[in-house]
């Protein structure tokens, strides 16, 4: 699942390319990497979720993408969920050790997991990508980014077709348009 080079850009599928921009938002944040790249995945997972109930590939209603749903079942326990806002999302989260991690299906994400899926997608490219994004990132309060950040995120992600044939599809990412959409 290599991310293939088109000049200056990338052939990646749409799903890690939301992951590490979402992990770079919350280290602009303030969250340490590890907390960071399993906010974005579980960001990438909701996304993911939402777009297969909307093209109709998802049956289970439990599948919303709704993250909040799983912060309501984590306070039917007896201590309210903690939750971080996120591009948009509320992501339930959990203590792990003293560490901060994205909630897992009832347990803390793996930050290794989480890196190892964004390693294997974009390869030798990835520190390429996250540099432009960490500029992109870089060029607003952090505030404002995530406020703004599903936004530039629909700018410079990969052009998939509509509907189910896109479903999984690679795109190009641009690394270009990463880097102009601050402008």
């Amino acid at each position: 699942m290599t991310g293939t080079k088109v000049g200056t850009a990338i052939e990646v599928n749409r799903a890690p390319v939301l992951t590490l921009w979402a992990a770079v938002v919350a280290e602009r944040l303030g969250y340490d990497r590890d907390a960071a790249i399993t906010l974005g995945r579980a960001v990438a997972g909701s996304s993911a979720r939402v777009k297969a109930k909307a093209i109709g590939i998802a049956e289970d209603p439990y599948e919303s993408g709704d993250l909040r749903g799983e912060a309501r079942k984590q306070g039917e326990s007896k201590q309210r969920p903690k939750a971080v806002h996120l591009l948009g999302r509320d992501v339930p989260v959990v203590e792990e050790k003293g560490k901060l991690r994205a909630l897992d299906h009832d347990k803390a994400a793996s930050p290794k997991a989480a890196a190892g899926y964004v390693e294997r997608a974009f390869g030798e490219d990835l520190g390429a990508v996250r540099k432009a994004m960490e500029d992109l990132a870089g060029s607003l309060e952090p505030e404002e980014l995530n406020r703004v950040g599903f936004r530039l995120y629909e700018h410079f992600r990969p052009e998939v077709p509509a509907g189910t044939k896109g479903w999984g599809a690679k795109g190009v990412l641009d690394l270009g348009k990463i880097r102009s959409a601050a402008g």
